[in-house]
């Protein structure tokens, strides 16, 4: 692409932004409970607008009062990192409960892991097995790592080394770079044969 078709192209990306920041401000208006969440994205990422970490919590943080699943996960990642607000892993841990109660798949994921590590919540490996459980079964490769390490170690269920393979082999199928990692370890170690 010449600089003069990617400013072309930057220009016609611009103009959408500005559209879409038109059509969610005016369904803001209206109190649309996803507008709220997508102003956030805007403001997070910094399209068409001045990138606003706090300005995009503030956005996600009303989508998620407003029962929008994945704005009550954004919301938790924020507070769990501490970007746009304070962080408050209590909170976090709250607010991914919310998202997971919606069907949010990555929310039984990251609250699997505030459960395992005892952060913001008090240390259960067996909620967090529960939760992992949930999240691997519908396909999300980080939670299939996470359950097949707690196999692996006992740790909310009976040790089973090959259920620990086996979730370990799927999160690596989905491109897992820890679980290939593993993999091709256990492959080298004459441990496992694909």
């Amino acid at each position: 692409m010449t600089a003069q078709q990617q400013e072309a192209y930057d220009a016609l990306v611009a103009k959408e932004y500005d559209k879409a920041l038109e059509l969610y401000t005016a369904l803001e208006q209206q109190k649309e409970p996803t507008a709220f969440y997508y102003l956030g994205f805007l403001y997070f990422r910094g399209y068409g607008v001045n990138q606003d970490a706090k300005k995009a919590y503030q956005y996600y943080l009303e989508a998620a009062t407003r029962e929008v699943p994945v704005a009550q996960f954004e919301v938790a990642l924020m507070l769990e990192n501490g970007e746009g607000c304070e962080a408050n892993e209590s909170e976090a841990a709250f607010w991914y409960e919310e998202a997971a109660k919606r069907g949010n798949i990555d929310a039984f994921n990251n609250l699997g892991a505030m459960f395992k590590e005892g952060r913001g919540v008090h240390q259960d490996y067996k909620k967090a097995f529960i939760l992992f459980s949930k999240a691997a079964s519908a396909g999300n490769a980080k939670a299939q790592f996470n359950l097949g390490a707690l196999y692996d170690m006992g740790l909310g269920c009976e040790e089973d080394k090959e259920k620990a393979i086996e979730w370990c082999r799927k999160a690596a199928y989905q491109g897992h770079k820890m679980a290939q990692g593993i993999i091709k370890r256990m492959q080298h170690d004459g441990q496992i044969v694909f």
